[in-house]
């Protein structure tokens, strides 16, 4: 048996799908699917100390993941990205056990690598030949890439403010690329426009299929192993459209199933740009949904989501988990790539800055302590983002 994948679920109506069709959406309520596994059976059988041990990165994991044949696994040479304590930094703001998981080494140079490598290998399985995407920056070319490499002509809808090296990265990979005014949610519109002359193409969307979840869930399982099946005390996660948090937050439910962590779970906390802070608002509010964010602008393009279509289940592992959601300004979110870079050496993206950036509100309000084993993912190389750096570099002078 290659995998333990049986079926899809609604993650809110619970109807079940089949396994070996093309499916987006719950073709009852149109809500995100999810895929399940036999974990019962994956008990008796899986052994954590010899998992995938041919395999590298993530596909280690192939036997909880959806894809039947492994003829179609799509790999551009992930690893396992790296944790990294941020020992200089964490001491000067107050804090003694602060780890970053850099996802930044992944293919393409973002975390949206591992969502990417695993939808376009399950729809290459299912026969699909073309894919389209709605993208502010590094999940189009990630999936250009791994559809360039796995014979997909890929369709990509993008803001005119996305990161130039993004559009330049997707034309490179032979994508077609469509850059269209307003955000995300605008070129998700044109795209879905486009579709109606393109039925062929599969939509691979945030959460409107049900594989990039399962490519996402491997950041938990492999933060898990990680830290010997011993979960942190904190999780803190920048929150664009959520797949990467409410993928952990799966991944650690089937880890408990399977027997190879206890009940202990992380503190989930969701950090967002005060110019687009959709979740931070519904958290505040108590409320099960989102609304959409107007206007929304962040230096952070990744968090330029104005309302993620799964927002009632990154709420959800929010407050199952104890947690919160959080807002930061630009200038600190630009402030701290600038200070982690000279005190420790890590260039991060600004979607991994602001989740840093968040760490001394969350202090200063007495949601932390300083003591607290934290992880803040890093989702992307700093390296992406030159318009960015350009911007840190223009802040810094007028502080000096």
């Amino acid at each position: 048996m290659n995998t333990y994948f049986t079926h899809l679920e609604c993650s809110v109506c619970g109807t079940r799908h089949e396994a070996g069709v093309v499916q987006t959406v719950c073709r009852s309520c149109g809500k995100s699917l999810l895929a399940r596994y036999d974990l019962s059976r994956a008990r008796r059988e899986l052994d954590k100390s010899r998992l995938g041990t041919d395999l590298s990165g993530f596909w280690k994991y192939a036997a909880l993941l959806p894809l039947l044949d492994p003829i179609f696994r799509t790999s551009l040479g992930e690893v396992v990205t790296p944790l990294v304590p941020l020992t200089q930094w964490g001491n000067q703001k107050g804090f003694s056990r602060i780890v970053i998981k850099d996802e930044g080494h992944l293919p393409t140079g973002s975390f949206k690598a591992r969502g990417l490598a695993m939808a376009v290998s399950k729809v290459r399985e299912l026969g699909v030949t073309e894919v389209c995407i709605p993208s502010a920056g590094n999940a189009g070319g990630a999936l250009a890439a791994y559809g360039a490499l796995a014979g997909l002509q890929s369709h990509i809808y993008m803001p005119t403010e996305t990161p130039g090296i993004n559009i330049s990265e997707c034309h490179a990979y032979g994508a077609s690329v469509e850059l269209v005014d307003g955000t995300i949610g605008d070129a998700a519109r044109r795209m879905v426009e486009a579709r109606k002359d393109h039925q062929s193409w599969f939509d691979v969307s945030t959460l409107k299929e049900p594989y990039r979840l399962e490519g996402k869930k491997t950041m938990g399982f492999e933060l898990a192993e990680q830290l010997r099946w011993e979960l942190p005390d904190v999780i803190v996660y920048p929150t664009g459209g959520g797949t990467g948090l409410i993928g952990m937050w799966k991944a650690f439910a089937e880890l408990e199933e399977l027997g190879w962590i206890g009940s202990k779970r992380p503190k989930m906390v969701s950090v967002q740009s005060t110019g687009c802070a959709p979740i931070v608002e519904a958290y505040a509010q108590g409320r099960k949904d989102s609304e959409s964010w107007k206007d929304a602008k962040t230096v952070a393009s990744g968090l330029r989501v104005p309302k993620a279509f799964a927002d009632y289940m990154i709420l959800q592992a929010l407050r199952e988990s104890g947690g919160c959601a959080i807002a930061v300004p630009d200038e600190a979110i630009l402030r701290t790539i600038a200070e982690c870079a000279a005190s420790d050496g890590l260039l991060l993206c600004p979607e991994g800055a602001a989740a840093l950036a968040a760490l001394p509100e969350l202090k200063r309000t007495g949601l932390l302590a300083g003591d607290e084993h934290v992880v803040v993912f890093n989702t992307a190389s700093g390296l992406k983002y030159p318009e960015a750096l350009s911007l840190v570099q223009q802040q810094s002078r007028k502080s000096a």
